[in-house]
């Protein structure tokens, strides 16, 4: 695995304003929010439409009521008669325009407040002067506020009981969506069994909608990328296999070689290749998710002082605080193995000095070379993927993370501030029962 990574240059990220809540960017919110502006503009259209028509009819009866008794009032008055109640020349709260309108020789009617009631007044002219009448229109007006109200109301029902479908429509299709999406985050997790089977799908004489288009087509991507992954590892365990064989055999025909540097080179090659064999077995377990761990209590401090021990290298180990001993519930080979790879990887692809630290339930392994890739603390190690000419099959890392999630760890890939990679090991940490007697379940 390299370690060299390209120089970035890093800018400042432009101040970020106000974000609205993450759930108005749902399905839901926004269908309900288009549900209501609809039905606000069409209730809205509607009602104007309603209420200018009736307006329209109302003030037409009222001033054609108006304009007859006008008439009748004219005729009076050019009789010489006696004018009706509610009529006269120029009569008090007569209209400013109104009047205006009589004296200018033409007749017409105004709807204006007399004595704080809603009155319809019709004026002709009369000598230069005008003369009117004036007709309660208190009725007419409570008509139309009536409307209105009615209008309104009815709207306010329509718009709620409009969300009411709309919701419940919308919220069957955004609940299939995370049905879905669960799944497919359960597909990236790894697990190639999680299926949709929306029952849409299953019945192909019924009629699919796009929701059920996509959890078929995810079901179906599911059942051949599982298919390709189940065939691949079969394969890699199957080659892992076969090498053994003859790898035995080549490995005992090197030690009968004559000493020398020839002999030691070949010696070399085949242990390489029984340790890239036997990772290639421990993948294909891995992928195949057939392990079975052995879950114990142990003192972490000493036996990552082993695994250093046993490494062989000059690996510095620092233990954090002077309280009582951290005890970790764990697989112990399994856990050896995670610290042996991330020291022999530190080793291998940094630079001295290599430091190992155990801090609480977390184990850090440092070095200070040129820090992990980018693309590893982004998305982790990957398989045979190496950079710059590196030496290695690129297994050690992947190996450790799949060991660590296997005995429920963290592994974290990071990079120092001034330089170096970071490999971070968080454990569960055991915490003993009171009633437990000290010293119960403490594996060594």
């Amino acid at each position: 695995m390299s370690r060299r990574r390209p120089r970035t240059s890093r800018s400042r990220s432009p101040r970020r304003g106000l974000r609205m809540p993450a759930w108005t960017a749902t399905l839901a919110w926004k269908s309900a929010v288009f549900i209501t502006v609809m039905c606000c503009v069409l209730a809205a259209l509607l009602g104007v439409l309603v209420h200018t028509a009736v307006t329209r009819q109302t003030v037409g009866h009222a001033r054609e009521k108006a304009l007859a008794r006008l008439t009748a009032v004219t005729a009076s008055y050019e009789a010489g008669e006696a004018l009706p109640p509610r009529s006269g020349l120029d009569p008090p709260g007569l209209p400013a325009p109104l009047r205006a309108l009589a004296v200018s020789g033409k007749r017409g009617t105004m709807v204006a407040d007399h004595l704080g009631h809603p009155t319809m007044w019709a004026a002709a002219p009369a000598d230069g002067r005008a003369l009117a009448t004036r007709t309660d229109y208190s009725q007419s007006a409570r008509t139309i506020k009536g409307l209105d109200r009615a209008i309104i109301g009815s709207s306010l029902l329509a718009i709620g009981a409009t969300l009411l479908a709309g919701a419940f429509a919308v919220t069957r299709v955004t609940r299939r969506l995370h049905q879905t999406a669960r799944v497919a985050r359960r597909i990236g997790a790894g697990d190639l069994d999680a299926r949709v089977n929306d029952p849409r799908t299953a019945d192909p004489s019924r009629p699919q909608d796009e929701v059920a288009i996509v959890a078929g087509a995810l079901d179906t991507m599911a059942s051949t990328l599982q298919g390709k992954l189940q065939t691949e590892q079969r394969f890699t365990a199957d080659v892992a296999h076969e090498l053994r064989t003859p790898l035995t055999g080549l490995s005992a025909a090197a030690e009968l070689l004559a000493p020398g540097r020839p002999s030691e080179l070949v010696q070399d090659r085949v242990r390489a290749m029984r340790a890239l064999t036997e990772d290639l077995l421990e993948i294909s377990r891995l992928d195949a998710r057939t392990e079975l761990v052995d879950l114990d209590v142990h003192e972490l401090a000493p036996l990552a002082e082993r695994v250093v021990s046993a490494s062989g290298t000059a690996t510095e180990v620092r233990v954090a605080g002077d309280g009582p001993p951290v005890r970790v519930e764990t697989d112990k080979r399994r856990l050896e193995r995670v610290l042996g790879n991330l020291i022999s990887n530190a080793h291998r692809h940094g630079r001295p000095p290599v430091v190992l630290t155990v801090d609480g339930p977390v184990v850090t392994v440092r070095d200070h070379g040129e820090g992990f890739p980018d693309y590893l603390t982004a998305a982790g190690p990957q398989r045979f993927r190496t950079e710059g000419g590196s030496k290695g099959h690129g297994l050690g890392l992947t190996i450790a993370a799949g060991q660590a999630g296997v005995m429920g760890a963290e592994l974290v890939f990071e990079n120092a501030p001034d330089g170096g990679a970071v490999a971070r090991l968080t454990l569960p940490e055991y915490v003993r029962l009171d009633e437990e007697p000290p010293g119960t379940g403490a594996g060594t």
